[in-house]
């Protein structure tokens, strides 16, 4: 290597790395921000493995408790003792949607019962709406435990704690358990309202996601469209009709990554449901059982069940509305009361007459 060669590395070398005289609270502050908004958990990885110094600040509590959502979608065949560790570092960090997301895995997927409500009730505790629906929903249906073991007047307190919160699932468990005298006084006025108040809000949600919305779309030149009755000449929209009786077509309102992590873990078989148990028949959910007939059953066709009335209702708009056929076995079981406690229907909205019976 020549002299000028030599001289010029050296120069190199010598320059100063303007990253490294960026502030401390300056770097915090800007992964803070990079945490809070990352779409996947790849984004936040990237910069764990850029440099030892963003190493050290990404894995700073006060970046750890601003991570977002979405910095935990981890998919259930990658998980692994570095990323339970790592749910753990931002649990200790006080993270509300970490506190949620491992809460879950491990009530469901790890069988943990008591330390997943354990977490789940800390980031309840933090005004987590969603957290609090799932504990009502563990409530109402005795999860972990036996029939016994169900408390409604519980379960309405922390519905109506979500439901406070603009959780639009809470708010349509809370006017049914009104409207059916369900863990509280029996108010039909008082439920009903509640029922159109959810509704007036699903409705304003899904209004909103039309505006940002970006169909896929394949290029057909006709497609019959016989499961809504109607011809789409042109390029085919493929989307979730939440509104499809209102001539409308929009997505689906976006799960939570952990309800996709649940549903994979048991679909993949990492999970085994025992003999009897099953999933929650709303795709977007992934609860399963904890004991045999712990979920409602369609009193129709008793083919799907449901965790509770929010996944009930949704999957009928999106998908049991046209596959719900009546069964004459299953109706002889629910007309003769059945051996598992079956009751009256219950109502999915005002108008429709397919419901869920517990």
């Amino acid at each position: 290597m020549g002299t000028a060669q030599r001289k010029r590395l050296r120069t190199i070398s010598e320059k100063p790395d303007l990253f490294d005289q960026l502030p401390d609270d300056l770097v915090l502050h800007i992964l803070s921000k990079l945490s809070a908004s990352a779409s996947r958990p790849s984004d936040f990885i990237n910069i764990i493995i850029t440099c030892k110094r963003l190493k050290k600040f990404a894995l700073d509590p006060l970046v750890l408790s601003r991570a977002g959502v979405k910095t935990f979608a981890m998919k259930a065949e990658r998980w692994s003792d570095p990323a339970h560790q790592f749910l753990k570092q931002c649990v200790n960090a006080g993270n509300r949607e970490a506190l949620y997301t491992l809460g879950m895995i491990r009530f469901y997927c790890l069988q943990n019962r008591g330390s997943g409500a354990s977490l789940m009730a800390k980031a309840a505790i933090k005004s987590h709406a969603l957290a609090l629906y799932s504990l009502a929903v563990i409530q109402f249906n005795g999860s972990g435990g036996s029939k016994n073991d169900k408390n409604l007047r519980a379960g309405v307190a922390l519905c109506a704690r979500a439901a406070v919160l603009g959780h639009i699932d809470a708010l349509r468990e809370l006017g049914h358990c009104l409207q059916d005298g369900y863990g509280v006084p029996r108010n039909i006025v008082q439920g009903r309202r509640f029922l159109v108040q959810a509704n007036a809000q699903e409705l304003a949600l899904s209004l909103r996601s039309m505006l940002t919305w970006k169909p896929q779309q394949k290029h057909v030149e006709e497609q019959q469209n016989l499961r809504y009755g109607c011809t789409v000449r042109g390029p085919a929209i493929t989307g979730c009709p939440l509104l499809s009786d209102f001539g409308c077509n929009v997505p689906a309102r976006e799960a939570h990554p952990v309800n996709g992590f649940l549903k994979e873990w048991f679909e993949s078989r990492r999970g085994v449901l025992d003999h009897g148990l099953r999933l929650c028949s709303h795709g977007g959910c992934g609860r399963p059982e904890t004991r045999p007939h712990e979920f409602r059953r369609c009193s129709v066709c008793g083919a799907v069940n449901y965790c509770s009335r929010g996944c009930q209702a949704l999957d009928w708009k999106l998908r049991h509305k046209v596959e719900c056929v009546p069964s004459e076995q299953w109706q002889g079981m629910v007309e003769d009361g059945g051996d598992h406690g079956f009751g009256g229907m219950v109502e999915i909205e005002e108008g429709e007459d397919v419901a869920i019976v517990e």
